[in-house]
């Protein structure tokens, strides 16, 4: 580039924002696997708790299980869905809310009880406004909340780009194996989930991401911005 030349962005600074979050998250997971630096994927799923109106028929030869269409509603639930894609962990933790707080013991559960050894965790997650180091402030006392942020080191997925976030792959896989029936209570969810994460976690069900740096250059062209040279 000559002295007198520059780059002009000629696409709002937002797709850049976007494509730089993109970049950022695809290189991260291009990386050879480190277990001193663990790539962590966390993300929520709000539940809604659902009992039958009417016991379901059983299962009989030539018979499958009948259930009514009508249900009663229970009041809503939500679980964390954290996972080590390369590693094959996953923690599935349900409960009343997804407040900040909740979201804050989640990453003390991860630096203190899934990782303690761990050089630093690389976590990947969304925008929600309750994620990020300010939740631990709003939780912990300064200095643990200073030891716990020292633990971590945040990669956000952009804005409108949640399906970067493995975490998406494994929420679908626990909506199919513990969701799919209606569920009625906090306490039946918590069962379901265990049994499903000790399972998976015992077969180390690992998660393999194929969309590179080098593919969202070609297939998301139109969404980075124009580099035009201009004389001053």
């Amino acid at each position: 580039m000559k002295p007198w030349q520059h780059e002009q962005w000629c696409i709002p600074a937002a797709s850049a924002d976007f494509v730089a979050a993109v970049e950022d998250v695809l290189d991260l997971y291009a990386q050879p696997y480190d277990p001193q630096r663990p790539v962590v994927c966390l993300d929520e799923k709000p539940v809604v708790l659902h009992a039958d109106a009417r016991p379901s028929l059983p299962a009989s030869p030539g018979q499958v299980e009948r259930r009514d269409y009508e249900y009663v509603r229970q009041g809503t639930a939500a679980v964390f869905v954290l996972v080590e894609p390369r590693g094959g962990r996953r923690h599935y933790a349900p409960g009343p809310r997804r407040t900040t707080q909740d979201y804050a013991v989640q990453l003390r559960y991860l630096a203190d009880a899934v990782y303690p050894d761990a050089q630093i965790i690389r976590l990947v997650q969304d925008n929600l406004n309750t994620h990020g180091p300010a939740a631990l402030y709003a939780t912990f006392p300064p200095d643990e909340a200073r030891r716990l942020r020292q633990r971590f080191e945040f990669h956000p997925t952009p804005k409108h780009g949640s399906w970067l976030n493995m975490a998406e792959i494994e929420i679908s896989i626990l909506t199919r194996g513990c969701l799919s029936r209606a569920c009625p209570d906090l306490e039946t969810m918590c069962k379901r989930s265990a049994a499903l994460e000790v399972e998976r976690n015992a077969e180390r069900r690992t998660i393999t991401w194929q969309f590179t740096t080098a593919d969202a250059r070609t297939k998301l062209h139109d969404l980075y911005p124009a580099v035009q040279t201009k004389v001053d």
